[in-house]
């Protein structure tokens, strides 16, 4: 084996990999970018002068010479949320095998964040930007317009996209899960919700459009904080809910999280499921299936939204006319022992 270091020492350059592998530097750099070009023994050859020496690409030097890194850089507001772990791993799985890589950015729910990070994405030049939601602020939608890159706003659907967007409706969602809490019976039906983000006022928003239309509407039966949301704050905000309105039969909660905590505060406070109180949750995480009673809980299918955003971007940067620009792949409503019914 020979020597990793360089004579006069420094970073390896593409020209000593080309030197040792015995190949033009153009050989060289069409095998590290797309190594399905170039033969089989030819890509071992290059791969051996690599490792020989250490070599790590460029990707600055890489993005001015082909006017964008094989970067896709992604911007979602939290990394530890099961819901976004499942988007994210969708995207990764959507890349395996490609020769992009991902660069990750948490916006932590911040609209100045996000214009933050998109200042340092773009000044990288990525290959495409995949960012959650709609709800930009005015700097952030400008620096997407003039991105100069495929742009897959993912977890939504709107009608005035930056470029592409795939998603569903949180107003639908919302709607949907509280309708089905009015006919099974249903009829002092609160909403609990935590952190209360833009998708999480889309969920009250369904919510109180279905209770309207059913004549349920009482403002008292809202309970809302900006804390984020854990399984702890459902526990305490179904106490908070009912000491404002004893009477109410059902919950729907903004996610699973606060779903699963009204559950343990109902078992708690012998409280019985669903007869006494109805409980729907949000996203259908794990947990959801195993509680006892099951949780009623509208389904989110993230890891698909992941994959396919990484679709759309590929094949916007192929050339191709990605139609129709908003994808919504919907969302289903799975109906388990907790919304039985009143008794």
């Amino acid at each position: 084996m020979r020597s990793r270091s360089r004579r006069g020492g420094g970073r390896p350059t593409i020209a000593d990999v080309a030197k040792l592998a015995g190949v033009s530097a153009i050989s060289v750099s069409r095998a590290l970018r797309e190594p399905e070009r170039v033969s089989e023994e030819l890509r071992r050859q290059i791969d051996s002068a690599v490792e020989t020496l250490g070599y790590v690409p460029d990707p600055n030097a890489r993005a001015l010479a082909s006017a964008r890194a094989d970067v896709i850089g992604v911007l979602v507001p939290s990394l530890t949320n099961n819901v976004f772990a499942d988007v994210v791993r969708g995207i990764y799985d959507g890349l395996a095998d490609r020769r992009f890589q991902i660069q990750m950015g948490n916006t932590h729910y911040s609209g100045l964040e996000e214009e933050r990070l998109l200042q340092v994405f773009l000044g990288q030049r990525p290959a495409a930007l995949i960012v959650s939601g709609l709800d930009q602020t005015f700097a952030s939608r400008k620096l997407l317009e003039g991105a100069g890159c495929p742009v897959v706003q993912i977890m939504e659907i709107g009608d005035d996209p930056v470029d592409m967007m795939i998603g569903f409706s949180h107003f639908e969602g919302g709607r949907t899960a509280t309708q089905h809490m009015i006919d099974r019976g249903y009829r002092r039906i609160g909403f609990i919700g935590a952190r209360m983000d833009p998708r999480s006022q889309r969920r009250l928003a369904g919510y109180r459009a279905a209770v309207e239309a059913a004549g349920l509407y009482d403002s008292r039966l809202i309970t809302t904080t900006p804390t984020p949301s854990s399984v702890s704050l459902g526990c305490e905000l179904l106490r908070d809910a009912l000491a404002r309105m004893p009477t109410l039969d059902a919950i729907f909660c903004n996610n699973d999280d606060l779903a699963l905590g009204v559950l343990f505060e109902c078992h708690r406070a012998a409280i019985d499921v669903p007869r006494r109180i109805g409980i729907c949750g949000f996203n259908d995480l794990e947990m959801m299936h195993v509680a006892f009673p099951s949780i009623t809980t509208v389904r989110t299918p993230r890891y698909d939204i992941g994959r396919r955003a990484v679709t759309l971007a590929l094949e916007k940067l192929a050339g191709n006319n990605v139609e129709p620009a908003v994808l919504d792949v919907g969302f289903d409503l799975k109906i388990r022992e907790s919304t039985a019914g009143p008794g």
